[in-house]
Formats: C-alpha cells, sequence, structure tokens
C-alpha cells in the first residue's frame, strides 16, 4: 500500500518509515504542509498520514484542501495535542481517524488496516477460495484441503494458512505475522511464529509433498511453489 506521510521531524519519520515497512506499507514523505498538498493532489496514495503542526501549512488546512478534491481517501491525523477541541477540529477538518503521539506503531499500523478496509471493498479478493500446489483454502467455511483431502487445522493454524496464501510470494517478517495472525498486544519476545510455521509445515508437507512454506534467512518466510532462491530454505 502507498503511504503518504506528512511529517516535518526526521526522528518521527524514521521511526514510522522503518516500523509500517515491516507491516507491508511503502511510504512516501513530505516535509511541510504546502508539499504535503502538492503531492496528496497529484499522486494516488492509499492513505495520508498527516501532522497537525506542520511548517508552511498546518495540517487541518492540509486537510481540508485534499478533502475538496479527494473525497475518498483515507487521512490520519497525528498530534501531541490530545485535547477534546484539537481532536474534534481535526476530525471536522475531514480526517478519518486521530492519533495522539507517542503511539505504537503496531497500533498506527492497525489503524491504517482498518481505514483501508472502511475505503471499500473494491481491492478486496471476490472470491473466498484461495489455491496453491496442492493446498486449497475456503475462507468462509473455513475449510483447507490438500490434495482435496481436508485438513486437521486448528483455528490458529488456520489463520496462518490464510495469511500466507493470501500473501503468498511475498516476505513476511515475523512481527506481520504476530501482528496479523494473533492480537497486536502479544508479546512479541516469543518464538510463536517459528513453532506454529513448523506446525503448519508438518500438515501441509505431509507424505513428503513440494515444500511451500520457505524460511527466508534474516527476514521472515515467504509462500511459494517451486524450489526456493538462494536465501531461502
Amino acid at each position: 500500500m502507498g503511504i503518504l506521510l506528512v511529517e516535518d521531524e526526521p526522528n518521527v519519520v524514521s521511526v514510522i518509515k522503518r516500523g509500517l515497512a515491516d507491516f507491508g506499507f511503502e511510504v512516501s514523505v513530505a516535509a511541510n504542509g504546502a508539499t504535503g498538498l502538492q503531492m496528496a493532489l497529484d499522486n494516488d496514495f492509499d492513505l495520508v498520514i498527516l501532522d497537525v503542526m506542520l511548517p508552511v501549512m498546518d495540517g487541518i488546512q492540509v486537510c481540508k484542501l485534499i478533502r475538496q478534491q479527494k473525497q475518498n481517501i483515507p487521512i490520519i491525523m497525528l498530534t501531541a495535542l490530545d485535547s477534546t477541541e484539537n481532536i474534534v477540529s481535526g476530525l471536522d477538518s475531514g480526517a478519518d481517524d486521530y492519533l495522539v503521539k507517542p503511539f505504537k506503531i503496531a497500533e498506527l499500523a492497525a489503524r491504517l488496516r482498518t481505514l483501508l478496509r472502511r475505503k471499500g471493498g473494491d481491492g478486496l479478493p471476490k472470491t473466498s477460495i484461495y489455491a496453491i500446489g496442492n493446498v486449497e483454502l475456503d475462507a468462509e467455511s473455513k475449510i483447507a484441503y490438500r490434495d482435496k483431502e481436508p485438513l486437521k487445522l486448528t483455528a490458529t493454524e488456520f489463520r496462518l494458512l490464510e495469511y500466507f496464501i493470501k500473501n503468498q510470494k511475498k516476505v513476511l517478517s515475523r512481527i506481520q505475522i504476530l501482528e496479523s495472525v494473533w492480537d497486536i498486544d502479544f508479546n512479541m519476545g516469543t518464538n510463536v511464529v517459528d513453532v506454529y510455521v513448523n506446525y503448519l509445515r508438518k500438515k501441509l508437507e505431509k507424505n513428503a509433498t513440494p515444500k511451500l512454506i520457505h524460511t527466508v534467512f534474516g527476514m521472515g518466510y515467504m509462500m511459494k511453489e517451486g524450489d526456493p532462491d538462494e536465501n531461502t530454505k
């Protein structure tokens, strides 16, 4: 997803860009309100993250002007000002959500996904059936099959398989998997992802069927058919 971040504090920019990259977001940056407004109007970003206190033009003005020309783009405002008056002012200017600094990147990422889902179902898959190799998954009935035979998966194993199969051929970090399959407040220090990937592998690769979940050294996991690349196994 293409995100526009309008923020003038370099440290905040660095933290947000690095953190959201782990969740699969591609972030472009504008360091002042005027530049942010121009970038928002000239490009097709999926979402705008907009600080309130900005040089040249403040975030409230930028938000109002974006809304005049782009009604549907989701906008989330960031600010250190948490009074009710400031929150109402931000939302009244056209923002969809409001997050007070300091905040956790996992919370920001969760808010972004919620806004993107709310944006409309046009970007969502039209089918509930997903497949890779000899594995098929029905997201509505919550049943997965290997060679047309139902797989006996726990609820967590099913969520993990569903996340992998919907994001096949993408490198998924452990943080992304934790945040998407488990609760965002789950203890990040555990090896729960590795444990459940091993559980799932055993069920998918039974009877010497082709390997589908590959470890990408230093990065995470990828679901794909065929032989792994040099940096995977």
